[in-house]
This record gives structure tokens, C-alpha cells and sequence, in this order.
């Protein structure tokens, strides 16, 4: 895939995942461009936005809400942390089923 086409499914995946802003700016486009330079899959940042997401639903009911996500780069440690983790496809796939239960679409 080219750059545009995955920085491109990139942002749109960052616009979906629960607690974004929904929108994309130019910072997120330059961001999705330096991980795409680096050679970050499009999956790792699929997976990372998943978890992230994941661990932002599983907060206690009575805790503070969390404030709304404004930037793509606010998910870099945990595209990081995914890019060192050994975990099977199946995994990520259980937090997007797991999501996609518990929150309501947009």
C-alpha cells in the first residue's frame, strides 16, 4: 500500500476508535506520515488504538470521565508498547469484538 492510502485508513481508524474527537487534523496527518517513514504497520496502529480504547472502557463506572482524545500522537507509548508485545492477531481482535459490544457506535 502507499503512503497516502495508508496514512489515509490510518485516519480514518483514528476518527472511529471511542473517545476521539472524530476528527483529524494536520498534526495527525504529519504523524501518520512519520509512522508510516519509520515503517510502523498499519496494523500495529490499528492494534494500539484498540487497546488504548480497551483500556479507557475499563475504567471503574464511578471514576472521573476521561477527557476527549484530540490527537493521534497521544496514542504513541501504546503504538509503541504494541510494537514490542507477542500477542496473536486473536487478541486484538477479542478487544475490537469486546468494543464493539460495549459502545455504542457514533
Amino acid at each position: 500500500m502507499e503512503q497516502p492510502r495508508v496514512c489515509a485508513a490510518g485516519s480514518r481508524t483514528y476518527c472511529s476508535t471511542p473517545g476521539t474527537t472524530g476528527v483529524v487534523r494536520r498534526a495527525d496527518r504529519v504523524f501518520a506520515t512519520q509512522l508510516y517513514d519509520r515503517g510502523v504497520l498499519l496494523t500495529a496502529v490499528k492494534n494500539a488504538l484498540t487497546l488504548a480504547a480497551a483500556r479507557r472502557s475499563a475504567r471503574p463506572a464511578n471514576a472521573s470521565p476521561l477527557g476527549t482524545i484530540r490527537s493521534l500522537a497521544y496514542f504513541s507509548p501504546v503504538i509503541e508498547e504494541v510494537l514490542q508485545l507477542k500477542v496473536g492477531p486473536e487478541y486484538f481482535q477479542h478487544l475490537r469484538d469486546k468494543l464493539q459490544r460495549s459502545i455504542p457506535a457514533r
